[in-house]
């Protein structure tokens, strides 16, 4: 073990060289995408002025929006190219400090919004804030309040995406981590963490119930179109799990899709299909770092910033993929932007009228893609 964790260190040591030198060599990109279509490049921006990280997208009952959240902790509203965005609603009543759009340092005090999921029957949204909980506001907006921050005893550390089932009044959502925050998700996958977990909160008796632990960093949330079972992604492991609702396997999971890469929010279409957006392809030196918790945490204290840490992680390389999964897990298209020329670090797709709005949570714009 000693001499494969010197290795380790060499290898790393070599990497974390070559990146803060600014001269990535071919070998730590992550591999092309077999049959990826290379037309996000295409997608028209839309910044988010005076904002950063536009993680989750949402529209509400009548159409209206999207709204998306960011780093600052507001909820920020589209309303066309005239208007732009307008704040809706914020997650902390304490916004003296939250004046910059990016201070990781200041989340825990303004929140920080990730998934969001109107619910179409009150026109409420629901809020997975990372540092707060659960959270819902009504369709007016403003600040919003709290619906749960703790299940079992266990308080949440990393509250990360949502959804409703309308027809059963229950919201699924997950926690990434039960020992670590947002500001620290390279600590979470790198290190081997496995606290994550998923729950279900009954809108109507207030109860909460863990539904699984044990997961590797658990992220985007999506209700298969009957209600028979719900996705979750598994992002440390490239994995979709599906979680079995009703039926002989209920109760139940197993792996629905192994992906190219590094699975964020999950959203589904109206024909049932389910959108994936990748964080980053799954390229040989994420392999490497992953492959065991000791070299995962050597990385952790390598003498270089979180920025030359993660662009390590993703292989020296922004770029954009986004995955098309059929209902049975299969991967009926995969979208890029190959180079990063438009989009990087994809949160959500979300397709709505032959469109598909893309978020970020590490940029300040959205996407557009044109499906025509």
């Amino acid at each position: 073990m000693a001499t494969k964790l010197g290795a380790a260190a060499v290898a790393l040591a070599v990497a974390a060289v070559v990146l803060a030198l600014n001269r990535p060599t071919h070998l730590l990109h992550p591999p092309p995408v077999p049959g990826a279509r290379d037309r996000l490049h295409a997608s028209r921006v839309v910044p988010v002025a005076g904002a950063f990280g536009p993680e989750s997208l949402a529209f509400d009952p009548s159409g209206g929006g999207p709204y998306t959240g960011v780093a600052d902790g507001r909820i920020l509203k589209w309303e066309g190219d005239e208007r732009g965005w307008v704040d809706f609603a914020f997650t902390s009543s304490q916004r003296k400090e939250c004046i910059r759009p990016f201070a990781p340092e200041l989340e825990h005090i303004c929140g920080r919004p990730l998934g969001l999921r109107f619910d179409k029957k009150t026109g409420d949204l629901y809020i997975a804030d990372a540092y707060f909980g659960l959270m819902v506001v009504g369709p007016d907006g403003g600040l919003a309040t709290l619906v749960a921050n703790e299940a079992e005893g266990e308080p949440f550390w990393f509250t990360n995406d949502l959804d409703i089932d309308e027809s059963e009044d229950v919201i699924y959502f997950t926690d990434s981590s039960t020992n670590f925050h947002r500001r620290q998700f390279m600590n979470s996958c790198l290190s081997g963490d496995k606290t994550g977990r998923l729950m279900k909160y009954d809108k109507s008796s207030k109860e909460l119930k863990v539904l699984l632990r044990g997961i590797a960093f658990a992220n985007g949330v999506a209700l298969s179109k009957d209600g028979m079972f719900l996705l979750m992604a598994e992002t440390a492991t490239c994995r979709i799990l599906r979680f079995w609702l009703k039926g002989p396997n209920a109760g139940k999971f197993d792996i629905f899709a192994e992906l190219p890469g590094y699975p964020d929010n999950i959203r589904r279409n109206s024909r049932g299909e389910f959108w994936v957006g990748l964080h980053a392809k799954r390229g040989p030196v994420a392999r490497f770092l992953l492959s065991n918790s000791l070299i995962g945490n050597f990385a952790l204290r390598l003498p270089i910033s979180f920025q030359q840490l993660h662009s390590l992680f993703v292989g020296g390389k922004a770029d954009a993929t986004a995955v098309k999964l059929g209902t049975e897990g299969e991967i009926l298209e995969v979208l890029e932007d190959r180079e990063g020329k438009t989009l990087q670090f994809i949160s959500e797709v979300e397709e709505r009228d032959n469109k598909l709005w893309i978020a970020s949570v590490m940029r300040p714009f959205l996407g557009i893609y044109d499906l025509n």
